[in-house]
């Protein structure tokens, strides 16, 4: 079976085995064809609309020494911030004005925000009837359990690679099998889980993208975001080669034909390495994007990476920017909250 049959099977079955990824992984001349296929596996089963979720940035500060993070605790270049609960309540009313369903709150690991003040926050948001997206690193089961009763609906934790070497090599002090067991209780409170990884990682292989992929399909994720790694400043791996943006919508796209109805954000590295990068995903499998709703000043401290997109347009030009983007492809935004809905699997 050739690559390009391989990739009608995917679309048709949903299931790949490792050495089937690695060998369309592998294979720049079906890349075009993988893309159009994903594009189209996207139609199916989430049809033409985008959701758009507004996401506010709320602390920069993080416990974690994360090798390839930009905000790691180590690097002193990044000057700290962190919202109090009036800014960030303000900040959400202000995406409220703008038309967005879903608030996407992120933060580095910060101890600041305990579970009494994040069980504030959410209720105060969820009173202005959005539907909340949490990504706030690994906490306790009793952590996420305050989340949920709050009115939390969904929770974003990469696990970045599933090859624990590298897991543990870029993660000091952190535990591989900590970060699973997290997500095996985000699974089990009943957010709709979301997950993914960096591609382009120094010493990650084909092989370990691979197995990526297979993990998404394992967990039965909810919603897969991923991006290319690009290189920070004042982090142990600012010199080295950053990934590509073809090979990160290579990996995005078979996870759409792996999970075909899932939610799959076209991300904001993706737009950093290239001035359409967003649309170019929204062509490939991905319906979701995540426009900036911080503030200017905020904004750029956030510094997980250099030169993030978006970071010159104020909250309110990006949104009529990506609405015109996102229209002018003949798709067309959302008015729901853009929830994750289990479709019936069956051949295209």
């Amino acid at each position: 079976m050739n690559n390009r049959e391989l990739i009608d099977k995917a679309a048709a079955e949903h299931k790949l085995s490792k050495e089937q990824l690695v060998s369309i992984l592998s294979d720049i001349s079906t890349d075009d064809y993988l893309f159009q296929t994903a594009d189209k596996v996207r139609q199916k089963y989430v049809g033409d609309e985008v959701h758009l979720r507004g996401l506010i940035e709320f602390s920069n500060i993080c416990k974690c020494n994360c090798k390839y993070c930009g905000l790691r605790k180590d690097n002193h270049y990044v000057t700290r911030y962190r919202m109090d609960i009036e800014e960030i309540i303000r900040l959400a009313s202000d995406a409220k004005e703008y038309g967005y369903k879903t608030i996407v709150l992120q933060s580095g690991e910060d101890s600041f925000f305990t579970k009494e003040k994040m069980r504030e926050i959410i209720s105060e948001l969820k009173q202005m009837d959005f539907a909340i997206t949490l990504s706030l690193g690994e906490k306790t089961y009793e952590e996420y359990k305050a989340y949920k009763e709050a009115g939390a609906d969904r929770y974003l934790l990469r696990i970045e690679t599933t090859d624990k070497n590298l897991y543990q090599k870029l993660h000091p002090g952190m535990s591989f099998e900590n970060r699973i067991q997290c997500l095996k209780n985000l699974k089990e409170l009943g957010f709709e889980t979301g997950t993914g990884c960096l591609v382009g990682l120094p010493e990650q292989t084909i092989d370990s993208l691979a197995e990526d992929i297979l993990f998404f399909k394992k967990l039965d994720a909810d919603m897969i975001g991923l991006g290319p790694f690009i290189p920070s400043y004042g982090t142990p791996l600012e010199k080295e080669t950053g990934g590509t943006l073809i090979m990160s919508l290579k990996v995005m796209a078979l996870t759409r034909l792996l999970l075909p109805d899932i939610n799959i954000p076209a991300t904001t590295a993706m737009e950093t390495l290239s001035p359409n990068g967003r649309i170019t995903a929204l062509q490939s499998g991905a319906n979701v994007v995540m426009p900036n709703v911080t503030d200017d000043e905020h904004k750029k401290n956030y510094a997980i990476y250099p030169g993030k997109a978006g970071l010159n347009n104020t909250p309110e030009e990006y949104r009529k920017t990506i609405t015109a983007k996102i229209t002018a492809i003949g798709r067309k935004i959302s008015q729901g909250y853009g929830f994750h809905i289990r479709q019936e699997i069956d051949p295209l």
